[in-house]
């Protein structure tokens, strides 16, 4: 059977259908799902290899032993409900993830700020988001998203700020470039100050310097003026605060951009001569510790040209996570109340205590992520439940964050597996049911609220997030409150108080689903809201903002300085980001190994003059230090980032590469207005890391390697993993035998004692167990080959006749750089389109395509070195 559902990785919130086989989980894409229309990434395209068991929590485990479902959830119930009585409720807190479903969030903000009493809950949502919420909310008095993506379709203008969108968001990215082949005078305008393959089909690419958004902003807000553009009718109507915003603006020093005239001009004349514009942001603009304004800059432009809520214009902030938009409207951030309702109102607050009939209620915001685990390791948090979220990695000042957890009096996880990061700091680690496993409702970046639906069994003892977090709730007392049947029992009260919340003024109503029987919740089909009675579209077209006097708010601002500045102790500034195949930490995607198969490794990329004035040479291990922390990244030399920038991705962790951590390097500076971290700005030392020795193993079995720098993936024969150390072992065979755990299998040997190489395959009886090569300098190796663990290992390249495929480049079909560029040299293909038809490379969710441009473009064909 065929079963309709949600993809559990990126906020565009992809339909897909599911069935399960023997063979494992088939996943294609939903083509009748609003969001994607059958269209898939690679990541999605993946979905079924990522299902396994392998790592899973079998069940729950206490201190370490493993332990019924009774005595852990009892242990949870009493260690919360001493921790209030003995401390007060602020001391105990939750942190929350946007893997969650929203009935998981709901039954978690009910439980902690309706009958604990506490605030102090938060979600991962904070590091990626937080920013556009203050920012919708200073503006229109709501976290409201005011378009939809069928605005993609039919704007004149896009442009994206701070948006690798096609490596992020593939699938939305392809929806634009199909809007732009047949409405090809559609512009599209990128402002990054990185190149990135979402450059390559732009109109523009302002690479502005880090920070300088509002500068930007309030430069086109200026000229918005001057050249006529405002909608004098529409501010009169519905709009406060334009003169000061302008006035504001106008002092603002378009100079800290470092964007030339020529670019500036393009930009404005493009953006003032289209009628339908759509700008779209995301981590660029919210993580930052001006990320509020930034985004409350781009806003005032759209307001004041009253280019909103009409068909092809509008603001659009675009989330990072499947369900960053419901933990947002159950009120999963520690400022928040359910339906977008506001915990420090007294109204709202009364309507919710009414409704829930909850004993208590918080007054006033709780603390935000950074706060909550900064009081965590004071002390002042004295028990956490932390949900499918890994801050011992994602946080900034990761370190820090660990060791806080690792010294809380009390903490829970609840988690599909045991082995990330901050699952092993637990005290008590609950096993939860996985996408796929879990039932329930996930919210899109454009309002669409979708059912993710289980298509597998629960594994082992696994159980779903709201009935733990209920059960708890019901052994602390509260038992009428959390006695829900079913999730169905959930959302139908979700939607109820969503009605209330309509009733208060506010956007999120969906009210009409109130009454839903099980058997069609089973059913329901996406839907947007508001729905209250039939579905929502845009808002804002006619005004009608939930500000108290109706009317959007302008705000005067003024640019600010980055919050770490460089110096000659810190000379680099440091952005972060995501790569194109994994998904944060990589719980999931790791173990699909050609997802692991296109950027095995963390790396930098650093522009060619900072690497010859560091001494850094293309491959070579580079040592990224700040006041926090230090990581270890594999160089990439490219001109992609600016002089004096460098580029970091996020995934690394202590499971596939310690010392790849990039957050330990991020300081925890905070915007004031939002409490979002500046993941993007860091200021930062770079130096060569002083390897004496480099090494590449593969391996049917899981490596265990033990050196100062090690990444390790998957392959499809089993693992691979890069190598480097200061101090050689003084016996390599030893070494090896101890990483690989092959034992006494016999083994073919190489050694250059005086070369310094080393290497060695272990035969088992069906050949090729693992093998190692090692090297006083980064070694220069067929890997993808290798990784077939063939029996002719020790040479290290392909036998004449057997062609090495090279790097992945496209990862939904697995084709390698090498036989692509053999079939553009036989069969001499010139274009992305030919590619395709040859080879399949970029025909799926196309986010290779600017990869296969740039190796058309280079007119160089030979086989990738690597």
């Amino acid at each position: 059977m065929t079963v309709r559902s949600t993809c559990p990785y990126c906020g565009v919130g992809c339909g897909v259908l599911l069935t399960a086989t023997v063979a494992g989980l088939e996943v294609k894409g939903d083509p009748d799902h609003p969001a994607n229309f059958g269209r898939l990434c690679s990541k999605g395209l993946a979905l079924g290899e990522t299902v396994g068991h392998e790592g899973r929590l079998a069940a729950p485990m206490v201190n370490g032993k493993e332990a019924a479902w009774d005595e852990a959830l009892q242990l949870v119930a009493d260690r919360f409900t001493h921790t209030i009585a003995e401390h007060g409720p602020d001391s105990v807190a939750f942190y929350l993830s946007g893997q969650m479903l929203t009935e998981d969030y709901y039954v978690a903000n009910k439980l902690a700020k309706g009958f604990m009493g506490t605030a102090n809950i938060d979600t991962n949502s904070r590091l990626c988001m937080a920013s556009t919420v203050a920012g919708h909310k200073r503006a229109f008095g709501t976290d409201t998203v005011p378009g939809t993506y069928e605005d993609l379709e039919l704007a004149d203008t896009i442009v994206l700020v701070g948006s690798n969108l096609a490596w992020c968001h593939p699938v939305l990215h392809q929806r634009i470039l199909a809007a732009k082949a047949a409405r090809p005078h559609l512009k599209l305008v990128v402002i990054d100050p990185r190149r990135t393959a979402t450059c390559d089909a732009a109109d523009l690419h302002l690479p502005l310097a880090p920070g300088s958004d509002v500068a930007l902003f309030n430069h086109l807000l200026t000229q918005i003026d001057e050249q006529g553009a405002l909608d004098a009718g529409y501010v009169a109507a519905h709009v406060d605060g334009y003169p000061e915003a302008l006035r504001c603006a106008r002092a603002s020093d378009v100079s800290l951009t470092e964007l030339d005239g020529h670019q500036l001009r393009a930009f404005v004349n493009i953006w003032l001569r289209s009628e339908k514009t759509v700008t779209i942001f995301s981590q660029g603009v919210n993580q930052s510790t001006s990320g509020a304004d930034k985004v409350n800059a781009i806003l005032n432009c759209h307001l004041a040209t009253g280019r909103i809520g009409t068909p092809g214009c509008g603001p659009f902030s675009v989330t990072g996570q499947p369900n960053a938009m419901g933990g947002r409207e159950v009120g999963g951030l520690s400022n928040m109340l359910a339906c977008h309702l506001d915990l420090e109102n007294p109204a709202h607050r009364h309507a919710v205590r009414l409704f829930w009939d909850a004993p208590k209620m918080p007054e006033a915001a709780g603390l935000k992520a950074v706060d909550m685990f900064r009081a965590v390791g004071s002390g002042k948090i004295k028990a956490l439940w932390i949900i499918h979220t890994n801050p011992a990695v994602s946080m900034p000042d990761a370190d820090a964050v660990a060791a806080a957890i690792k010294g809380c009096d009390f903490t829970v996880v609840s988690d599909v597996t045991g082995r990330t990061d901050t699952a092993q700091l637990a005290d008590v680690l609950l096993p939860a049911s996985a996408w796929g496993e879990k039932d329930g409702t996930v919210t899109n970046s454009d309002r669409t609220i979708s059912r993710q639906r289980a298509v597998l069994p629960s594994y082992e003892a696994s159980r779903p997030d709201w009935a733990q977090l209920a059960e708890v709730g019901r052994r602390m007392g509260w038992h009428s409150a959390f006695d829900f049947a079913n999730v169905a029992e959930i959302f139908r009260e979700h939607a109820a108080l969503s009605g209330i919340a309509g009733g208060l003024g506010r956007d999120f109503d969906i009210s009409g689903h109130a009454d839903l029987t099980d058997a069609q919740y089973d059913a329901l089909d996406p839907f947007r809201w508001p729905y209250a009675s039939q579905e929502g579209g845009r808002f804002f077209a006619d005004g009608g903002f939930f500000t108290k006097s109706g009317r959007a708010s302008m705000l005067a601002l003024t640019p600010l300085p980055m919050a770490q500045p460089t110096n000659s102790d810190f000379p680099f500034r440091l952005n972060t980001g995501r790569t194109r195949d994994q998904w944060h930490t990589m719980t999931r995607t790791a173990k699909s190994a050609r997802l692991s198969a296109h950027l095995a490794e963390p790396f930098i990329e650093i522009h060619p003059a900072d690497a010859t004035a560091t001494g850094t040479t293309d491959a070579s291990l580079v040592q990224v230090t700040s006041g926090t922390g230090t990581a270890i990244l594999r160089a990439l030399i490219t001109d992609r980032v600016r002089k004096g920038e460098i580029f970091a991705p996020i995934h690394w962790t202590g499971e596939t590469a310690p010392s790849g951590r990039i957050d330990v390097v991020i300081p925890a500076a905070v915007d004031p207005v939002s409490g979002q971290p500046e993941s993007k700005g860091a200021a930062v030392a770079l130096a060569p890391y002083a390897a004496n020795w480099y090494a590449f193993a593969i391996s049917r079995r899981p490596i265990n390697p033990q050196s100062a720098y090690w990444a390790r993936v998957r392959t499809d024969a089993g693992w691979r993993c890069e190598l480097a150390g200061a101090q050689a072992p003084q016996d390599w065979e030893s070494y090896a035998r101890d990483m690989l755990g092959v034992g006494d299998l016999p083994a073919q040997t190489i050694q250059d004692l005086h070369g310094g190489s080393f290497r060695a395959a272990f035969i088992g009886d069906d050949g090729v167990e693992a093998a190692v090569f090692v090297a006083p300098r980064p070694v220069s190796l067929m890997r993808d080959y290798l990784a077939e663990l063939p029996d002719d290992m020790l040479s290290g390249r392909a036998p004449i006749g057997r062609p090495d495929p090279g790097p992945v480049l496209c990862a939904c079909f697995k084709v390698g750089v090498n036989t692509i560029l053999r079939a553009v040299e036989a069969d001499g293909l010139s274009s992305v389109e030919q590619i395709g038809e040859a080879l399949q490379a970029g025909t799926n969710c196309g986010s290779c395509r600017p990869e296969l441009r740039a190796l058309l473009g280079a007119g160089v064909i030979r086989e990738a070195a690597e």
